[in-house]
């Protein structure tokens, strides 16, 4: 069971990584053999090395000036439910993108995640655009 102050400070640390690009940061909230879905429609990214690659080509690689904010919707056991919002600069193409979403955690006994699901929409626009 997954306690409500552990979620907020998991969710902050998830941000955090976002934010500064760090897969390594990344893969120190999730257990070496999670899974993580980042769609409902894709089969997920299993394991450090899945992940890892998803943060690297992702967040480190592909965005710059991230904002993040989530919000605690909801606990059921070892699973635990936010909303998020997220911006940032898409490199190369110097869109801004924009994203809203929910997601779905589940906690190992150790408090890394081992089941991650999330669900969001995204706006896009040039940069040029703002």
């Amino acid at each position: 069971m997954i306690a409500p102050q552990a979620f907020g400070s998991w969710l902050r640390r998830y941000g955090e990584a976002w934010i500064a690009g760090d897969p390594w940061a990344a893969l120190k909230l999730f257990t070496d053999d999670a899974a993580y879905y980042e769609t409902p429609f894709e089969p997920p990214m299993v394991g450090s090395d899945a992940i890892r690659r998803y943060w690297t080509e992702g967040a480190q690689d592909s965005q710059r000036n991230v904002t993040v904010a989530a919000q605690p919707i909801g606990l059921d056991g070892d699973t635990a439910y936010a909303r998020w919002q997220a911006t940032f600069e898409r490199l190369p193409a110097g869109s801004f993108v924009e994203l809203d979403g929910v997601l779905a955690a589940s906690f190992a006994p150790d408090g890394r995640c081992r089941e991650f699901r999330e669900w969001w929409h995204r706006r896009e626009t040039p940069m040029t655009a703002r």
